[in-house]
């Protein structure tokens, strides 16, 4: 509860502070496209285990470890391998960077055992190859000892820094035209938001006459680069990323964001409520724009301001009323998705999570 009632009391005083100064860069709000992670992976033998391996009769261990061991001139049946159960099969998997990686770059990552290994607790990955998802061409190769992350689930775990980058995997940001588009944070997206962006950018860089910068739809903008720039265009990209955004300009849309898991209320925007009436566990609270509020007794009343019109209460002053009475977070959660559910919210809802 005081968690909800401090992210509350911030983002109250930033929107009263109503400061014209501070501005967020474009860079801030947006990312290039084309500029993503991408996932490499490859199949493994983690050995090393202390009975825990797959074994027995997992002929998806047993082949590939005599597979391995023909290699090293040392041919052995299957059947003499029955009994070793201290290899496990593993998935291999390991993120690149949004920025892309070089030969030579080390990252995480992490083992799942595919067979019937109950726990990788003081395995090796032997060297793995770690290919794109079609198989045909090997990126990096992944080595080293495992650690168990949640004891929870002791049959994967993640090989630190033991990916290693066999080949230069970098990104595309231009196209063949010379453009290149900003994907808008989802959070922030709408047409107002690009198309703001794209006037600033026009403004500092292109021309009412010949702008370089078009919103496209509510998440992107696409910019052509000056072809004197095309060639080596990173002067250019860092001049538009760092372009100050005054937040008076960006879209401010009346937005919930509900976090189960923290049981915490993000509110953006001006969220209002219809008058209602709220009756919730024992708990009766009436908002309108005309009742004063009453803090006492069982019934409690909420007015919203007085705009001379039909508007309801703010949201805000109902969790912040919610607060005062101690009520349960849990039950604050359930309130706003009732409120919302019968159309008296008047904002987009987002819990965390959820589709």
């Amino acid at each position: 509860m005081k968690k909800t009632a401090i992210i509350l009391s911030l983002l109250s005083a930033l929107m009263l502070s109503g400061s014209p100064a501070f501005a967020v860069k474009i860079a801030d709000i947006t990312h290039i496209g084309g500029q993503r992670t991408n996932v490499i992976m490859g199949i493994g033998l983690v050995v090393g285990l202390k009975g825990t391996g797959d074994g027995g009769d997992f002929q998806g261990v047993i082949r590939p470890l005599a597979i391995m061991l023909g290699k090293y001139q040392d041919h052995v049946d299957a059947k003499e391998l029955a009994n070793a159960a201290n290899v496990a099969v593993v998935t291999v998997v390991a993120t690149i960077p949004s920025n892309g990686a070089r030969n030579g770059d080390k990252m995480d990552c992490y083992v799942t055992s595919c067979g019937a290994a109950t726990s990788l607790k003081g395995g090796r990955l032997l060297p793995a190859l770690m290919t794109d998802t079609e198989a045909k061409f090997i990126w990096a190769m992944s080595e080293g000892p495992v650690d168990i992350q949640d004891p929870a689930s002791p049959n994967g775990g993640m090989v630190k820094q033991g990916c290693v980058m066999e080949a230069n995997i970098e990104q595309k940001y231009v196209n063949e035209a010379g453009q290149l588009t900003l994907v808008i944070e989802s959070p922030v997206a709408s047409w107002t938001t690009a198309s703001r962006i794209a006037q600033i950018i026009n403004d500092a860089e292109g021309s009412p006459a010949d702008p370089l910068a078009i919103a496209k739809d509510p998440k992107t903008v696409e910019i052509t680069i000056p072809k004197i720039e095309r060639e080596h265009p990173d002067s250019f990209i860092s001049r538009i990323q760092r372009l100050p955004i005054p937040a008076v300009m960006l879209a401010n849309e009346a937005r919930v964001l509900i976090t189960p898991k923290s049981k915490s209320i993000v509110i953006t925007g001006d969220v209002e409520i219809s008058p209602v009436v709220i009756s919730h566990n024992g708990l009766t609270i009436t908002t309108s724009n005309s009742l004063a509020r009453d803090p006492q007794g069982a019934n409690h009343s909420l007015a919203g301001p007085d705009t001379g019109g039909d508007r309801g209460a703010k949201l805000e002053d109902l969790v912040n009323a919610m607060d005062q009475l101690k009520v349960p977070a849990d039950d604050r959660i359930t309130i706003i998705e009732e409120l919302y559910d019968t159309g008296k919210l008047h904002a987009k809802l987002v819990i965390e999570g959820q589709p």
